[in-house]
């Protein structure tokens, strides 16, 4: 049988709101996303809508060609490959077609991640920040269960996870899967 993997995201986009959470965290990365394929072309987070509007934020499928890591291409990158079995990846699929089809009705949890500074969970209904969406994700899919909440998962908590093993690090546009795709589009 041939393996399966997600993968995980992680980024540092030198945005003001990116810089601001690093002041606090020391965190290198700040930004998490999951995907299901090394390409990176099927990938989900919560984050801006609009690349130039941080108010205007809440469920989005990532394009790395496009929207904020276009706007913002000197984005610092860590990706990990994770294993799990097909069932798992239909069901965080699953999941995640349900926000998509009800985008409409998420909203970015800006007060969640005030929660996580006091370590208070602050879970306003259909509110998620990045980190704590692709945590409830793997969470809701049996993938990860978490010793917290999922509205105090940061990104930093991914990078020491059992059983996740680093595919690549560096500039997100750097990574030869995009970095390919780049030069194609320019061409």
């Amino acid at each position: 049988m041939k393996k399966k993997y997600i993968y995980i995201l992680l980024t540092d986009t030198g945005t003001l709101f990116s810089k601001t959470i690093k002041q606090y965290t020391k965190a290198p990365y700040n930004h998490a996303s999951i995907a299901f394929d090394l390409n990176l072309n099927e990938m989900y987070s919560f984050g801006r809508r609009n690349p130039r509007n941080p108010i205007n934020s809440g469920f989005v499928k990532e394009d790395v060609l496009e929207g904020i890591y276009r706007a913002f291409p000197q984005t610092k990158c860590v990706l990990y490959k994770f294993e799990v079995d097909e069932e798992k990846i239909e069901k965080m699929k699953s999941i995640i077609d349900k926000f998509e089809k009800n985008k409409e009705l998420y909203y970015y949890n800006l007060l969640g991640i005030v929660g996580v500074a006091f370590n208070e969970p602050i879970e306003p209904r259909n509110s998620f920040f990045c980190s704590q969406f692709v945590g409830e994700v793997l969470n809701r899919a049996g993938v990860i269960y978490w010793d917290k909440r999922t509205s105090l998962v940061t990104p930093n908590d991914f990078r020491n996870l059992p059983g996740f093993e680093v595919v690549f690090e560096g500039m997100l546009f750097e990574y030869e899967p995009i970095k390919s795709r780049i030069l194609v589009q320019e061409s």
